[in-house]
């Protein structure tokens, strides 16, 4: 088996929308960043903590893991209860419900050579729940979309449950997770099999089809953050250039409608604009000339050669090098142990208000009340 799907679960939102993009994204090579082998890591803890919990064996990879912290230890415990949470539930209905950890999964009735891996998958009779860890911090991910009711990931595992399980479960109703715990964010959406056998016969088949042919509709929107092709994409240009007739609007000001309709499309528009630039600047590097533009070495602030020998150096001139800094709170909780610095440190600590963020109506955080009016009152 491959081991990667042309059509890979995890970009469906994508391809779903945008099915030629599968075709023009495959002449961009693979790239990874240091935020998906943090991902990755976390995914191995996560498994481990999981497995541990339930009282199978299985290596501890703490060691081997290039990016673990402190933060990434607890998201994963508060991941593994979460799972626990879930499984405890389901067994007061189904005492032989069963956990699968990195599980493969295989979907291909509806996607050619469709395959995935599942975080966690909790079988039972009657319902089987997939659970998604989600590390990232930048990108809030939710089990259900407008387009297609569940999150398409979400929806592919449970397709390939389906396949791989429904004889030996008799499943009726899919459930699905996402945890991610640096946004304090979970999202469950639960569809019944008819339902998502409904989507995988009527969009997800038909679409991976066009998708795998190279034809369907170019479509720009929040799908395209993911893909290889998003910095060249006419459509994506299209898309995003559309802003600039606001360049004209009549009268001098823009109406409260017209600022409205930007704000819709404003964070699309710079993270279009930012993902040309950084094009633009790996292309440069590679000697493409784009004519009104030059690559320069950017500012930069003095370093020392060698953190031990500046110390050495401060100390033996009668100095001392160092500053004394009160830890935060995680390292202080890391210190103390969560249980101690509640005892000692609890009544010490709190937590200021956010800073107002203008997000969509979709937020699920409740608004904030009108501060102007607010303060006028007072």
């Amino acid at each position: 088996m491959p081991q990667h799907a042309r059509l890979n679960s995890s970009a469906s939102y994508r391809w779903l929308n945008c099915p030629p993009s599968v075709l023009l994204s495959e002449k961009y090579p693979d790239q990874t960043s240091p935020y998906a082998r943090q991902g990755t890591d976390a995914h191995t803890l996560c498994a481990y903590l999981v497995e541990d919990a339930l009282g199978r064996d299985s290596p501890d990879p703490t060691e081997d893991l290039d990016y673990y912290d402190q933060e990434m230890q607890d998201c994963a415990e508060g991941y593994a209860a979460f799972v626990m949470e879930e499984y405890s539930k389901i067994k007061q209905t189904c005492s032989d419900a069963d956990v699968l950890i990195e599980q493969r999964v295989s979907f291909a009735r509806w996607v050619p050579e469709g395959f995935g891996t599942a975080d966690c998958i909790i079988l039972a009779d009657g319902v089987a729940e997939v659970i998604d860890y989600k590390h990232g911090l930048g990108i809030l991910v939710s089990a259900e979309t407008e387009e297609f009711g569940g999150n398409p990931q979400l929806m592919c595992y449970c397709l390939g449950v389906i396949q791989m399980f429904d004889g030996i479960y008799d499943i009726d109703t899919v459930k699905m997770a996402i945890y991610q715990p640096r946004r304090d964010n979970i999202s469950i959406h639960t569809m019944t099999k008819a339902e998502l056998l409904r989507f995988a016969d009527e969009v997800l088949a038909p679409t991976a089809q066009l998708a795998l042919k190279g034809e369907g509709d170019f479509k720009a929107g929040s799908h395209c953050q993911f893909c290889k092709a998003k910095a060249t994409c006419r459509k994506r240009a299209e898309y995003n250039l559309e802003l600039a007739k606001y360049d004209f609007a009549m009268p001098a000001e823009l109406e409260d409608y017209e600022i409205d309709a930007i704000l819709m499309r404003i964070d699309q528009f710079t993270s279009w604009a930012a993902d040309v630039k950084e094009y633009a600047l790996n292309q440069a590097l590679l000697g493409t000339d784009y004519g009104h533009f030059k690559v320069v070495e950017g500012r930069s602030n003095r370093k020392y050669v060698s953190d031990d020998d500046v110390a050495s150096a401060v100390q033996k001139a009668g100095y001392d090098p160092y500053e004394k800094k009160l830890l935060g709170i995680t390292a202080m909780t890391s210190l103390l142990g969560k249980k101690k610095f509640e005892e000692l440190l609890g009544s010490l600590t709190y937590k200021p208000p956010g800073k107002p963020t203008l997000v969509s109506k979709t937020d699920k955080r409740p608004p904030m009340k009108n501060t102007a009016e607010n303060d006028f009152k007072e």
